[in-house]
């Protein structure tokens, strides 16, 4: 095999407020669930819409920004990685295992007021804003930097 590539993006709503904790060295953990939708036509052009319940939990400054500025029912964008969680039952001893993403960058969805722009708050978590046409359109032909 060639090696192995683990990447998800997801855009969908929070289904609860995230729920921020610290370990033991004071490191943030945010746990949240996200809904993403999904519309299709069927074959007989009906129009449905199913959605898929993803659990995430994001660490650090991303974890604590996402604690900060996201609740219940607020669209975001994650971009991170699967991750298998597995356990023993208390009750029986089974095996459990449950799949969730681990968030590595956001961004925000929406223009809420108090979201602190587009880059995913303070000390990371987000992207930065590209260019816009205004900003690219200011060079002229001579002015091009290359």
């Amino acid at each position: 095999m060639a090696g192995s590539y683990n990447k998800v993006l997801l855009m969908g709503n929070l289904t609860r407020d995230p729920e921020v904790r610290h370990t033991s060295g004071d490191r943030a953990v945010a746990n949240f669930g996200l809904a993403v939708n999904r519309r299709y036509k069927t074959a007989s052009g009906e129009k449905r819409e199913e959605v898929t319940f993803v659990d995430c939990e994001a660490w650090g400054y991303t974890g604590e920004n996402i604690g900060k500025f996201f609740a219940k029912g607020r669209p975001i964008f994650i971009e991170g990685r699967l991750k298998l969680d597995t356990w023993e039952d208390r009750k029986d001893g089974s095996k459990r295992s449950k799949l969730k993403v681990v968030v590595e960058n956001f961004q925000f969805v929406d223009s809420k007021k108090d979201s602190g722009g587009d880059s995913g708050g303070e000390g990371g978590g987000g992207y930065e804003r590209a260019p816009t046409a205004k900003a690219e359109e200011s060079f002229g032909n001579d002015d091009i930097p290359f």
